[in-house]
């Protein structure tokens, strides 16, 4: 793969940031393209360059994290629960900025029901059959259940502040799932 150009990728990030920002002060669809341009400290023009409209510019954002977060699946869900969740609460602090405002945004509400169905999806493999606990128990209720459960508790966790470090939100999260699931 072709490496991006740091210019390129320095004004995506500054648009990226931008956004994230905006949507901290007004709902998405109340933003416009020179309101990013102006947060970014760019032409509007240059926006243009790189993104269809301000909807591409949410999307290529949303998909961006949804790629990083399914590039961790690949190998944490190789191990135990609570150190196969230690890497996703480490990529939500890191990124808390960005996560906060989506959950927590009236204009992007689609975003937590993308990330709730990433989560049930990645957690449809992992449902317990051999053990017997979960005999009586439909799959999509579980799924439902605990994938609403586990979004819940990261929204709670970001917005007030993450209260806990990633390991011990990784240790509680992790009981309590191997416990549903």
């Amino acid at each position: 793969m072709a490496k991006l150009d740091r210019r390129i990728a320095k004004t995506q990030e500054a648009l990226r940031s931008a956004v994230v920002e905006l949507m901290n002060q007004k709902s998405f669809d109340e933003i416009t393209i020179q309101d990013i341009a102006d947060q970014a400290d760019l032409n509007r023009g240059t926006i243009y360059l790189h993104y269809k409209d301000k909807y591409d510019l949410l999307d290529k954002m949303i998909e961006s994290h949804m790629e990083e977060l399914g590039e961790l699946d690949e190998w944490a869900c190789k191990l135990d629960w609570n150190n196969g969740l230690v890497p996703f609460f480490e990529y939500f602090e890191k990124n808390h900025l960005f996560f906060a405002t989506m959950l927590a945004s009236k204009g992007a509400p689609s975003f937590r029901a993308r990330l709730l169905e990433y989560v049930m999806a990645g957690f449809s493999g992992e449902i317990d059959r051999d053990s017997g606990k979960n005999k009586d128990l439909n799959e999509d209720v579980m799924l439902q259940y605990a994938g609403t459960a586990y979004v819940g508790i990261v929204e709670w966790w970001i917005s007030n502040g993450m209260p806990y470090p990633p390991e011990i939100m990784a240790k509680q999260v992790g009981v309590l799932l191997e416990r549903s699931l």
